[in-house]
């Protein structure tokens, strides 16, 4: 239910086919599937304890800022350079982004194929945030990272989401940054301070002779392989400066990656970020605390540094948010975390107030997003009459608790008391933001662990999604692709949205 754009014929905003409702054939992406491939679920009580480092760095203090001191250290005494900076010396290139990938099922998988027809001859890929779920083990690399993108020609760099510091981010500094750290968080003071120490998930061991097996197996071509210099980043070109920051478990960013931050962004070169923790999102905006003082957003909408995007993940969905500032330039704040993790809701998204609404975008469209949850609860529930609703019955219960236009060209009837009620149970938003008149279960509200399992499946449409960004001397264009997992938009995946961000 995002506002209406100019999009191709195929896609959601003109018809349930293009949603990924209908297929006329299954995906081959099954066939990408390791020989065994582990039933991933976070209603496993092993699942939600490997993942308690969370909640500990909470409730205790996030050790995130002083295990990426020490690790930023050992890099620098191996010989990084201080910008931790690459070099492209073309002023013409492309590169692809995705977010939130690991989980290893059919869901990362499907948007495989869609991902290396549409964007198989960018230069570089970028993952923005958890790379490995639930933990970012080392050992889960193999069929969850080299295995996955093993045909996608060009290096891979990625920034760390939460899920990958469980492990103290071992095993993403080792496949990313060739360096095998000590991840031991510093000690907790306190008088409760013997409860992380005694709860405190260690990192796992990291058998790099198995890693770089798979990496020669899977990723061994010479233009696949690549060191990025450290957990946070630049890839630095004559048009444009892609910046990646590390935003640890809780966002936060330590003193000396604020201080680098700010070095790097300097000067006229248009520059745009890709963070773990996206800085609007779901309506609110989420600046990013910096050790000492100051905000990542801060930095962003400062006039004298040129950011032209900011682009964040850890929310599984595609939003995009086109911010005027006070001196009347527009930043494109964009949420790609749609990479093969379970579904966050978009239907639970308000009616925009941090932009216009007609100005918002988003994927999937609040009315399929509706529909996929009512299929998800009413099977959970064993209630499929009471709950499940179509997708025009969705779009036209969205449609009348937010007061919106809807993005399909349904004839707009009424909505049942039914689909009102349903769209109020799992958390459709009034527009005006009054108290709903009905029990509202705040789904969107609760935290990730508890809800994440009610948004996952296993068949079309999965609703995933993933940006291809081309960059020349004047302009960059972005685009999002959808990968519902439906056979006929594998080879021709449907583009969600399309604009242009001028770099003169």
């Amino acid at each position: 239910m995002c506002a209406e754009v100019p999009s191709d014929p195929e896609n959601s905003r003109t018809s349930e086919a293009g949603a990924g409702w209908v297929c006329g054939r299954p995906g081959t992406f099954t066939e990408l599937l390791p020989p065994r491939v582990t039933d991933f679920s976070w209603r496993r009580p092993r699942v939600l304890w490997r993942s308690r480092n969370d909640v500990i760095a909470r409730w205790f203090g996030d050790p995130s800022n002083a295990i990426r001191r020490r690790c930023v250290a050992a890099l620098r005494e191996r010989g990084t350079p201080a910008a931790f900076t690459v070099h492209r010396a073309e002023p013409e290139f492309s590169f692809v982004l995705l977010g939130d990938t690991g989980e290893g099922d059919k869901s990362q998988y499907a948007v495989v194929p869609p991902l290396l027809h549409a964007a198989g001859d960018t230069d570089f890929m970028v993952v923005a945030s958890d790379v490995i779920y639930p933990t970012g083990d080392a050992g889960q690399y193999p069929d969850k990272f080299f295995r996955p993108y093993k045909d996608y020609p060009g290096p891979i760099f990625a920034v760390p989401g939460n899920h990958d510091w469980y492990d103290g981010l071992r095993g993403f500094l080792h496949v990313f940054c060739g360096l095998d750290a000590d991840c031991t968080p510093p000690p907790w003071r306190g008088p409760l301070s013997f409860v992380p120490r005694l709860l405190w998930r260690r990192s796992g061991e990291v058998d790099g002779a198995v890693l770089e097996e798979a990496r020669e197996r899977f990723r061994g071509g010479a233009g696949q392989r690549s060191v990025q210099p450290g957990p946070y980043w630049a890839v630095d070109t004559p048009a444009l400066r892609v910046i990646g920051i590390d935003t640890g478990i809780t966002g936060t960013l330590d003193r000396d990656q604020g201080r680098w931050l700010r070095e790097v962004s300097g000067g006229p070169k248009p520059k745009l970020l890709v963070t773990g923790k996206p800085l609007y999102v779901d309506d609110d905006h989420r600046p990013g605390r910096i050790e000492g003082g100051g905000t990542v957003d801060e930095i962003v909408q400062d006039p004298a540094h040129h950011y032209v995007a900011a682009i964040g993940g850890d929310i599984h969905n595609y939003q995009r948010y086109p911010r005027k500032t006070a001196d009347g330039r527009t930043i494109q704040y964009i949420v790609s975390g749609g990479g093969g993790a379970f579904m966050h809701a978009t239907h639970t998204i308000p009616r925009t107030r941090v932009v216009d609404e007609g100005d918002f975008r988003c994927y999937p469209l609040r009315g399929d997003s509706l529909s996929r949850y009512s299929k998800l609860y009413g099977r959970w529930l064993r209630l499929p009459k009471l709950f499940e609703l179509t997708p025009e019955e969705a779009t036209a219960a969205v449609e009348r608790r937010l007061g919106i236009k809807p993005g399909r060209g349904y004839k707009d009837p009424a909505p049942s008391r039914r689909a009102r009620f349903v769209a109020s149970v799992l958390g459709v938003p009034r527009g005006e933001r009054r108290r709903p008149r009905v029990l509202r279960f705040p789904v969107h509200k609760l935290p990730q662990r508890f809800r994440s399992e009610f948004a996952d499946w296993d068949d079309p449409p999965f609703f995933k999604s993933f940006l291809r960004l081309d960059v020349t001397e004047s302009e960059l264009r972005v685009r999002c692709y959808a990968a519902t997992g439906c056979g006929d938009h594998e080879t021709a995946p449907p583009c969600e949205d399309d604009f242009v961000i001028p770099l003169r």
